[in-house]
């Protein structure tokens, strides 16, 4: 059985450095199992794909309750 393909790749650290929240200008946190980029002050997982972080809104999903 495989790891979810693009969605566990690794992300350039560097781009991590200076990504933020476009919702509130705030750190983001990598989730490499899930493939997501997290932001706890909008409460949103944005998503990786093929590598490309999609930093729209409307694409994120809504963080759970504790997550």
């Amino acid at each position: 059985m495989t790891e979810a393909p693009a969605l566990a790749a690794a992300i350039d650290p560097r781009l991590l450095e200076i990504l933020v929240c476009p919702v509130t200008h705030g750190p983001l946190e990598y989730d490499r199992a899930r493939g997501e980029l997290i932001s706890r002050g909008a409460r949103l997982a944005y998503p990786i794909r093929d590598g490309v972080p999609i930093m729209l809104p409307e694409e994120a999903r809504e963080l759970a309750e504790g997550e």
